[in-house]
């Protein structure tokens, strides 16, 4: 058993980490930046550590700071959340040659998923359909036009590296492909230090759906069914449910065939912790490898609601070398869950950050109501760092009570001194089609531009 961890992050997944080390009697050591002096996950920690200025590159992403905070603290092992450092191949090495634990994927596997094109061809190796495009990096434009005639308009250029929306375009055309080319790779440069960019073709009005994997270090892998991702924003996902509707309604037997694609993926990279195989579906049933997420993601709490699993007490047990507790068929999945994001923005002035400090503070709670979050009263939100402040989470018997436990939830919800996204999360939960389970990645763009018609109506 880990005796001491730290935790290589802030936020609501700092917080989320600490409480599962507690459960397991494990000290937590909390690293900080300036700017995150009062943060919840200081306050919480046994032990706290400064590492830098506000700035993430200059603080959260100084491997340097981090092993020395680890080494002063005398820690066993390092958990590194999302985004950050969580999958970076180099700080998992220099984990492991201090001799403390990194609780995530070996350096192995996250170099054999590096990028997004090397984990297209691994993809491939494992018989696992991938969108046409592009073998590899596009070194140029005119590497780029070649490639987007030959499997045709539309395509999508996507960065290599990171996530979040960022480093992608859509073009349609010669003119707008160059344009867009260009553009992501500046934008992945400043995003992610890596400007390189592939193309694949661009499926219109798909479904994008995530399966949740846990690997041990006995080669075991299993899936924990699949989450629906496709209520995005600018590429950046907003709500997310699982089950999926698209599945549940509409295409059932595609749950175990995507299961097994994505197992087939992370035992070709022999994977190991806790990961997330992307997909998307179309209309049709027919679905495509995106990427692998080599860390816990944002929306790890709707899989724990419907599977009773804690994936992040999962993560530590084996990174503290425990096989898997439960196989494949041990794996029940009841009711449906819910997830919503909610970010300091002022959802009308197109989404714009709302930083500054909370006056009044009042979540929600009662049965199948849960709340992840660092926020308080008197907190004040740094403009340094993305703007997700906390994750509402609702569990019900079905979608329906799922649902309708979310709305009544989001309504209670009140947060003042700052602009938060809570409202446009309701009109999300109201709108007839998502009550539905009809929508696709295109849903957000579509609900916003009807707003937009309205209030110029009015």
């Amino acid at each position: 058993m880990f005796e001491k961890v730290l935790v290589a992050n802030r936020g609501e997944i700092a917080v989320r980490i600490i409480r599962a080390c507690k459960e397991l009697n494990i000290r937590t050591v909390a690293v900080y930046s300036e700017a995150d002096v009062n943060s919840m996950h200081v306050q919480i920690a046994d032990e706290a550590i400064c590492i830098g200025k506000a700035a993430a590159s200059d603080s959260y992403l100084k491997i340097d700071r981090i092993i020395s905070a680890a080494e002063i603290a005398d820690v066993d092992a390092i958990h590194p959340g999302y985004g950050f450092l969580s999958e970076n191949a180099h700080f998992a090495d220099v984990c492991e040659s201090c001799n403390i634990k990194f609780i995530g994927p070996n350096s192995r596997a996250m170099n054999a998923l590096e990028d997004k094109a090397l984990s297209r061809n691994l993809a491939r190796k494992a018989g696992v359909p991938t969108p046409p495009g592009s073998d590899g990096v596009v070194e140029n434009e005119q590497q780029a036009l070649a490639v987007s005639k030959r499997i045709g308009y539309p395509v999508m250029i996507k960065a290599v590296a990171g996530g979040g929306g960022r480093g992608m375009r859509v073009a349609h055309n010669d003119v707008s492909l160059v344009k867009g080319y260009h553009t992501a790779r500046t934008e992945a440069d400043k995003a992610f230090g890596n400007s390189g960019v592939y193309i694949e073709k661009f499926i219109e009005n798909p479904h994008h759906i995530e399966f949740q994997i846990l690997g041990d270090h006995k080669g075991r892998i299993i899936h924990l069914g699949e989450r629906d991702c496709s209520i995005q924003r600018r590429h950046q996902k907003v709500v997310e449910e699982t089950p999926s509707p698209l599945i549940e309604h509409k295409f059932k037997k595609l749950r175990e065939k995507m299961g097994k694609a994505a197992i087939k993926i992370a035992e070709t990279a022999h994977y190991t912790n806790a990961g997330t195989v992307e997909f998307i579906v179309d209309n049709s049933g027919n679905f495509f490898f995106l990427e692998v997420n080599k860390r816990i993601q944002v929306e790890h709490p709707i899989t724990e609601e419907v599977t009773g699993i804690d994936l992040v007490r999962e993560q530590i047990l084996i990174a503290m070398g425990q096989p898997l507790s439960i196989s494949q068929s041990d794996v029940e999945f009841r009711g449906h869950a819910i997830e919503c994001r909610i970010n300091a923005e002022d959802p009308f002035d197109d989404f714009r950050p709302s930083p500054g400090r909370i006056e009044m503070y009042y979540q929600p709670g009662g049965r199948g109501v849960r709340v992840d979050t660092h926020a308080y009263a008197g907190y004040t939100i740094p403009s340094n760092y993305d703007s997700m402040i906390g994750k509402l989470i609702t569990y019900g018997k079905d979608r329906r009570e799922a649902m309708d436990k979310m709305s009544r939830a989001l309504s209670e919800y009140m947060i003042t001194g700052i602009k938060t996204t809570i409202s446009f999360q309701q009109a999300i939960l109201q709108d007839p089609n998502f009550r539905r389970g009809v929508y696709s990645t295109t849903f957000v763009e579509q609900l916003l531009s009807g707003a937009r018609r309205e209030f110029g109506a009015s």
